[in-house]
């Protein structure tokens, strides 16, 4: 029988930022993109990613135009600036991380994990975003076997604005 691999889970929260894209005048918005610093250098510096690892969590960033509703009316809204997804993208290359879900749904496709309380009817306006990631460490790549976005549970009675995301792998 061949010894189980270690693995490491690291759930994250980046908190939201506020509602204004501007670190001088929102100092929710600075300490999100300081936090997003800190997240690089520990990964590098620690090398994080280097072995079987998993970061899971809310990032509360949207990287990819796909990964929002309308991408250029969202260039100025917190989640999904230029200098959020900058961040978002140090911090990923400093693993290396692969988005799991995004290894098994194309980068053209829509994806969303949150949408909006403010919408009326969520499910048909559809202006979600990916606010929620699952990266794996290189090494774990071979084993990723599935992943899913349960969008159904955002009709749920009493819902969270988020909806649960499953990565399945093989082992």
């Amino acid at each position: 029988m061949q010894a189980a691999a270690r693995i490491t889970l690291h759930n994250f929260y980046v908190p939201a930022g506020g509602d204004e894209p501007d670190p001088a005048v929102n100092p929710k918005f600075a300490h999100k993109l300081a936090l997003l610093d800190e997240m690089a250098e520990w990964m590098t510096t620690e090398r994080i990613g280097s072995s079987g690892a998993i970061i899971a969590g809310d990032l509360n960033i949207a990287p990819l135009e796909t990964d929002v509703w309308n991408h250029k009316a969202l260039l100025r809204v917190v989640s999904h600036t230029p200098v959020e997804v900058e961040k978002l993208n140090l911090v990923r290359e400093a693993g290396p991380w692969v988005d799991a879900l995004r290894h098994f749904v194309p980068p053209e496709e829509k994806l969303y994990t949150w949408w909006s309380y403010r919408a009326r009817d969520w499910e048909k306006s559809d202006r979600g975003r990916r606010l929620d990631h699952v990266w794996v460490s290189e090494s774990l790549k071979p084993r990723l076997d599935g992943a899913r976005v349960l969008r159904e549970c955002r009709g749920w009675e009493r819902p969270s604005d988020h909806v649960p995301v499953m990565v399945h792998f093989d082992f």
